[in-house]
């Protein structure tokens, strides 16, 4: 089944090779991708004059609903902004714009994060549904993400009316889907049922001491000091207050105080970052952090207690079991050996779920492979896979094919999955979703 649809209408994907390089060399930071959003409209709108689309929905999120007749909806979701890194990769499309940030700071930009293999894998399987209008019923969201790196994106687009039937009227899916491009074997998916990657919460910490000069630290209350002290009792957390088997993460990711080695400055600024996997961790992890700090600063006699400013915040990735093992029957039956289930979370984060969440519908999300088949081989039997260049690496460059194949088909199996009509053997009857 898959096999004739894919063969019949697969679009070519040269023109489609071309949108990938014309958006990894044009990446724009979150919150700015105006050009990106008129770009990926821009196409919508050559693909078919029967795609409902609806743009500038929490910034500069777009929405493409096809209706083909009566069934299940299904929301695919593609994220496409970039990141403030500098690209390193060498590709003769690759990025070497700079751009002012949200805080007008100018910052070099990359798709350090595959975005763009999601935005173009998206709009291919668009293209391929439209093409297969006669191969399934129901209805199709082709949504495009603003803002993921913030992790603010998903839950703008919906706090700005994306399902408000009186402003941008999407209509509420049954599921919602979506997929990531990663450093694994190119041509291979990966899903899990359950927690597919983990929660994040992300923190600017502000310790206040008091300042004087560098020779005189009787008269100061040092925060590097105390800084000091935190960092390393953070570590404590995982290593002794978290089970052995629970997985988690606490990083400090930057300490900032002073500009000279002569002073005692009178604060330092920490930012933490934290990974979790299970609700119930979460929280007690945050409570440490916090109990820590607190402490830290009044052992150290800090004049005033420290200030927590929340920077970041993702939900757990959650993969519905029921839509998930469907997904899996119909990846194993498309790409048999290269489709594996993964066995544990994975330590990013995404905010695609509030997309599902918001509206109390289940979601699913799987991973894709990026690295050339030849080079993945010849690592894994040299032991130096740990050495490939990961998301967010200036160095991060997917293998335009398979990769973008992989991606479209990935999308167009998952469509035919949950809309195919009772004549062409639907294979997912949920009980009610």
């Amino acid at each position: 089944m898959f096999q004739t649809l894919i063969d019949r209408y697969l679009p070519g994907l040269s023109q489609y090779e071309d949108i990938y390089k014309k958006l990894h060399a044009n990446p724009e930071l979150p919150d700015l991708e105006e050009e990106t959003a008129n770009l990926i409209e821009g196409h919508l709108r050559k693909l078919s004059s029967n795609l409902e689309i609806k743009t500038k929905i929490g910034g500069h999120g777009v929405i493409a609903i096809c209706r083909n007749g009566n069934g299940r909806t299904i929301l695919l979701r593609a994220d496409f902004d970039a990141l403030p890194v500098e690209e390193k990769t060498g590709l003769e499309y690759a990025s070497t714009k700079k751009m002012k940030d949200v805080n007008g700071d100018l910052k070099p930009v990359m798709h350090a994060c595959g975005h763009d293999f999601h935005v173009t894998s998206l709009l291919a399987a668009a293209e391929t549904a439209l093409k297969a209008r006669d191969a399934w019923s129901g209805t199709i969201v082709f949504l495009f993400q603003p803002a993921e790196e913030r992790g603010t994106g998903a839950a703008a687009m919906v706090d700005d009316g994306l399902y408000d039937p009186k402003k941008h009227a999407c209509p509420v899916p049954d599921m919602v889907l979506g997929q990531h491009v990663m450093p694994y074997r190119a041509g291979s998916v990966e899903t899990k049922a359950g927690t597919m990657m983990s929660a994040a919460d992300s923190f600017k910490v502000t310790i206040y001491g008091r300042g004087a000069h560098g020779s005189q630290p009787h008269h100061a209350i040092d925060p590097v000091v105390i800084a000091s002290y935190i960092v390393v009792r953070l570590q404590t957390i995982c290593s002794r207050e978290v089970p052995p088997d629970e997985t988690a993460v606490v990083t400090v990711g930057s300490i900032q105080s002073g500009d000279t080695e002569n002073i005692i400055s009178a604060e330092a600024v920490l930012k933490i970052d934290i990974r979790s996997v299970t609700q119930e961790w979460r929280q007690r992890i945050l409570e440490s952090v916090k109990r820590i700090v607190r402490a830290e600063c009044e052992a150290g006699r800090c004049p005033k207690g420290p200030v927590f400013e929340r920077t970041r915040t993702y939900p757990l990735t959650h993969n519905d079991k029921e839509v998930n093992n469907a997904i899996e029957k119909s990846f194993s039956s498309w790409f048999g050996k290269h489709h594996k289930s993964k066995p544990k979370p994975h330590l990013a984060s995404e905010d695609v779920s509030i997309l599902a969440s918001s509206v109390n519908r289940p979601c699913c999300f799987w991973f894709f492979g990026g690295i050339e088949a030849k080079e993945w081989d010849e690592r894994e039997n040299n032991g130096t896979l740990d050495e490939i260049a990961v998301n967010h690496s200036p160095y991060f460059a997917p293998v335009l094919q398979p990769t973008l194949k992989t991606g479209v088909e990935a999308l167009t199996v998952a469509i035919m999955t949950f809309l195919r009509t009772p004549s062409n053997e639907m294979l997912y009857t949920p009980a009610d979703v």
